[in-house]
């Protein structure tokens, strides 16, 4: 890993200063955070705001911890400025499919740059798809295409059965949006990397043929 770059530096402390923002003050919580009812009564911009809030230190350090590992190989391979896309494209997308998904909960809510996260993941894999992952849990490396397709897999998983305080559809969203952010800025991707582009597209199929057959 080399020298960490600006726009890294950037992110990670307006994610930091907007969340400690929200711890301690509720009512600036309440206003930016992802509300599908307030998302329907016009207040869109917490589709965006709501990518920099956070609903505690444990969540807030994850989400930057792995924002940190992973910004460089996609800052590396297409530009900062592409990466800044992926970024706000993936939190875009994934707060939208959480709305997809719970369009009639007026109550459901959500925080956290997971979404974007998940986007920055998913594209770095499909820039560097032979690189490894290392688990807390698992003591040997891990393909990160392997870990991209079972963190879909469990994201649907997650989804279907309501698993957890966990927002699961803005992760998968986040994903796909990295995904087709990645193969639109980096179209070389198809001529060095086709077979590793279909591989990651096959749990995006599977949501969607499930959606279709009614069982999402």
């Amino acid at each position: 890993m080399g020298k960490i770059d600006l726009i890294t530096i950037i992110l990670i402390a307006a994610n930091v200063i907007i969340s400690y923002k929200g711890f301690g003050d509720y009512g600036f919580f309440e206003k930016y955070k992802f509300n599908v009812g307030a998302v329907k009564r016009g207040e869109q911009i917490r589709i965006f705001s709501s990518g920099f809030l956070h609903a505690d230190n444990a969540h807030l350090f994850f989400n930057m911890f792995t924002l940190f590992f992973f910004a460089d190989v996609v800052i590396n391979a297409m530009g900062t400025f592409s990466f800044v896309i992926v970024y706000v494209g993936s939190l875009l997308l994934g707060s939208l499919l959480s709305l997809y998904f719970h369009k009639d909960e007026y109550h459901y809510s959500a925080v956290g740059a997971s979404g974007a996260v998940s986007g920055i993941i998913y594209s770095a894999i499909l820039l560097q798809p032979g690189m490894s992952l290392y688990m807390f849990f698992i003591p040997i490396p891990i393909p990160a295409y392997l870990f991209g397709i079972g963190y879909l897999l469990y994201s649907i998983y997650g989804m279907k059965n309501r698993i957890g305080n966990i927002g699961h559809d803005a992760h998968f969203g986040g994903a796909v949006g990295g995904y087709i952010i990645t193969l639109i800025l980096a179209p070389w991707l198809f001529k060095t990397s086709l077979l590793m582009i279909g591989l990651l597209a096959l749990p995006i199929i599977l949501l969607y043929v499930l959606k279709r057959m009614g069982k999402m």
